[in-house]
């Protein structure tokens, strides 16, 4: 069971003086703004500040929950010395909420540079559990990933096609994200590196208006996906070398 949300002034209280600056880390919806929690929202609502991976794309989510913090932006481009000292600026007693574009930050995004300055700046650190594009497909994949490899995004280039024959063999599942320009591209390599019989999963647009998860082999991923079906954000799984979706 989570703390009760009234705690953010209680644990204010049972600081120390050294600590007693607080970052929360939260995750955000990765589509349905329904997926947020009620948790998520009343710390949003209670912090003195916001650092937003972009403060347009976090300004929809605050007013649709009546979220009146002040937003600061805080992207990938930012300079450590800039969140240094936007870390700094915060008075003593006062918290802090980090969020990204979607899901949890500090998975594929800029955040775990807040994070380490935080921690130099002896930030207590609070994680807000949440939506994650990785775990979501994760939950229903309906292939075996009680063990898997996680790894961001894909090189654009240099050590792709190494990596991508790495996994011809792998023994459990692994799992990345790429983007609606690269999709296409990638089915290809998957052909070439690790088979055209080899399982995917594939979670495309997940918790959006045209959600869709694939099942199959990468060659009928190949004759499934179009220039109609391959927008929008993807995360893809591909299951070990050994596993087939037919039952044996």
């Amino acid at each position: 069971m989570f703390r009760n949300l009234k705690g953010i002034e209680k644990r204010k209280q049972q600081l120390t003086p050294e600590t007693m600056k607080t970052l929360y880390v939260i995750a955000t919806p990765i589509g349905n703004l329904g997926d947020i929690t009620f948790r998520a929202v009343e710390t949003l609502k209670q912090v003195d500040l916001i650092l937003a991976e972009d403060t347009r794309h976090t300004r929809i989510l605050c007013e649709k929950f009546d979220i009146k913090t002040p937003l600061q932006s805080c992207h990938a481009q930012t300079s450590p010395a800039k969140i240094a000292e936007q870390l700094k600026k915060l008075p003593e007693g006062k918290s802090v909420a980090l969020v990204s574009d979607a899901g949890t930050p500090g998975i594929s995004d800029p955040g775990f540079r807040v994070l380490r300055e935080a921690l130099e700046q002896n930030f207590e650190i609070v994680p807000i559990p949440g939506a994650s594009a990785l775990t979501t497909l994760v939950s229903v994949a309906g292939v075996p990933a009680d063990q898997f490899t996680f790894l961001g995004f894909l090189p654009h280039k240099k050590g792709r096609q190494t990596l991508l024959k790495s996994l011809a063999r792998a023994e459990t599942a692994t799992i990345f994200y790429e983007s609606v320009h690269r999709f296409p591209r990638l089915l290809e390599e998957l052909k070439t590196c690790v088979g055209e019989n080899r399982v995917l999963v594939v979670g495309r647009e997940l918790t959006k208006m045209h959600e869709e998860v694939f099942r199959g082999t990468v060659a009928e991923a190949i004759a499934h996906f179009t220039a109609e079906n391959t927008k929008g954000e993807f995360v893809v799984l591909i299951a070990p070398y050994n596993f087939s979706l037919k039952k044996s």
